[in-house]
């Protein structure tokens, strides 16, 4: 069984290979033939281990793309109540191409109003609709055809996510659709297994039963940011829907386009409207109107720590339950007995996954001062050799930043890291004069208190430390704020149940990095949140528990 995913250009050519071992073209390929990874392959965002075998110099060079042939497939509207409309005020944003810089297409911006009559249709849809009175087979069973129409178009839907945010289409494809599909199915088969008990009651109760019942908490909104725009929705709806809250989802102004697809096709699977209501537009109008909408019953955030703040924030005046899964600086530490190319690589697929814009990055790589200066020498190579260029080519590993403002902020962090003393190998520059392009950079020689150690830089930057012992190493990891992720490359037992029982993250990754299991928790310590996504945890997150006591007559037989 394979433990990493394909690299990017492997997902490719393992595709094409298969369309050839079938006599299919690839290019006449249908839902039938639509590439699903194996188990291991879907479960996983890291690339796989493998030397650098090709050069990113160059500025990229851009395919030809019909922009305007992709946009008109999308209904870039609000979705209220089961229908596709313009802002009440006509409001609408661009969206770029991060390749150019250039506005493709105009989307609908939603304002309060907008907000107001998302939460209006959310819960008249709730109150009185048949979406939290369905069994919880029936909500499954439409929750099924959701997740296989989501899969039928794979394709269109890694297009626009690679459109939207930049990333390879080779990534959007091979993972980031397939693993939003396993994620729905994984709930949809939660839906009919969620219920409660009942509980004889002890004699001071006199002869009672109690029922527990687990109950929808009702209008949920969610908030969903721009690194993985159809996973982190596929996150949020699952156990929001199986459990049978209505939801009023706020998506991200720079990737509108997949999420709202993703709309279509739920109501194509049937679900009503006004269950799930999509409302594109900025954190400062829209989200802040979810956040503290009174028809609103919980908040569900996936975004930075400041803006987690703000939230919690807002959300208080009604005491409203907040899940928050927040930034990260997560520790990636090379013990000494580390195999060195495979340290190296999943160090570097750790930091460079998604062009370094992912919460749980590997940003603080921590090497042991036996095999630190052959440990650089080997990740700046890489990074060197790492191929940067259009998110449509085969064999490209990191496509361009998702906008100007993330794009000039990694720049400047380049330059302050450099400023206090950290030593630049290679990199912090941008790549070409278009678009959101940024040379993968390392940094050596960075000291614990420099920026680029401390905050999230959210882009293609390496910063490497060195350490000396276990205790040691254990007490800088935890130094931080955040505590989301962190992983462990090393062969000696010791080494790994000190370290992974020591780091105070919510995941600690052994020798790979960049796993998710729709069964397993995740979520962080500190200021990367509050509770958990995945598995049956989070369902927890979307249900409310009520006691119902019945007097039972005599005579009670079973008591």
């Amino acid at each position: 069984m394979r433990q990493a995913a394909l690299s990017g250009g492997r997902i490719v050519a393992h595709v094409k290979r298969a369309y050839a071992s079938a006599n299919v073209s690839p290019a006449a390929h249908t839902a039938a033939h639509v590439f699903r990874p194996t188990a291991p392959v879907a479960r996983t965002f890291t690339r796989g281990f493998r030397p650098a075998v090709v050069a990113a110099a160059a500025a990229p060079q851009l395919k030809e793309i019909n922009h305007s042939d992709i946009a008109n497939k999308v209904k870039r509207q609000l979705l209220i109540n089961g229908k596709f409309v313009d802002a009440i005020g006509g409001e609408t944003f661009g969206t770029e191409d991060p390749r150019t810089g250039e506005v493709y297409a105009e989307v609908a911006e939603a304002q309060e109003a907008d907000v107001d009559a998302a939460v209006k249709a959310a819960r008249e849809a709730f109150d009185h609709g048949p979406w939290p009175r369905m069994t919880g087979r029936e909500r499954g069973q439409i929750l099924y055809k959701f997740a296989d129409l989501m899969e039928q178009n794979t394709h269109e839907l890694a297009i626009l996510e690679s459109l939207d945010n930049g990333k390879p289409l080779s990534a959007s494809e091979g993972g980031d659709v397939p693993l939003s599909v396993e994620h729905l199915r994984y709930y949809a088969g939660w839906a009919d297994k969620i219920h409660g008990s009942v509980v004889p009651c002890g004699p001071a109760s006199g002869k009672m039963q109690a029922i527990i019942y687990k109950e929808p908490l009702g209008v949920v909104g969610q908030i969903i940011p721009w690194n993985f725009p159809i996973l982190m929705a596929a996150w949020k709806l699952g156990p929001a829907l199986a459990a049978g809250n209505c939801v009023v989802m706020k998506v991200a102004e720079q990737t509108p386009l997949s999420a709202l697809r993703v709309g279509e096709l739920a109501l194509e699977a049937g679900v009503p409207a006004g269950v799930l209501n999509i409302v594109p537009g900025s954190g400062e109008v829209a989200g802040a109107a979810v956040a503290k909408h009174p028809g609103i019953d919980k908040v569900a955030f996936t975004g930075s720590t400041e803006v987690g703040k703000l939230i919690m924030k807002q959300a208080a005046d009604r005491i409203k339950p907040v899940t928050l899964e927040l930034g990260g600086k997560s520790p990636c530490i090379i013990c000494p007995d580390a195999d060195l190319d495979t340290a190296v690589e999943g160090a570097h697929d750790a930091l460079f996954f998604n062009m370094g814009q992912c919460c749980t990055a590997g940003s603080r790589t921590f090497v042991h001062e036996s095999i630190y200066d052959e440990f650089v020498k080997k990740a700046v190579a890489r990074a060197q050799n790492r191929k940067v260029g259009d998110p449509f080519d085969d064999d490209t590993e990191q496509g361009p930043q998702v906008s100007k403002e993330q794009f000039d902020k990694i720049l400047q962090m380049c330059k302050q890291g450099e400023e206090q003393g950290a030593k630049l190998e290679c990199g912090g520059k941008r790549l070409g004069d278009k678009g959101y392009y940024i040379e993968p950079t390392v940094f050596s020689n960075v000291q614990d208190d420099n920026i680029i150690a401390t905050d999230e830089i959210f882009g293609p930057v390496q910063s490497i430390l060195k350490w000396s012992t276990i205790d040691e190493v254990l007490e800088r990891a935890n130094k931080s704020e955040y505590g989301l992720a962190a992983g462990i490359f090393s062969n000696n037992v010791d080494y790994i149940n000190s370290l992974s029982r020591g780091l105070q993250s919510g995941t600690v990754w052994v020798n790979t990095w960049n796993q998710f299991d729709a069964a397993v928790p995740f979520g962080g310590y500190k200021l990367s949140g509050i509770g958990r996504e995945h598995g049956e945890e989070v369902l927890s997150h979307y249900t409310q528990t009520k006691a119902v006591y019945i007097p039972l007559k005599d005579p009670v037989k079973w008591l």
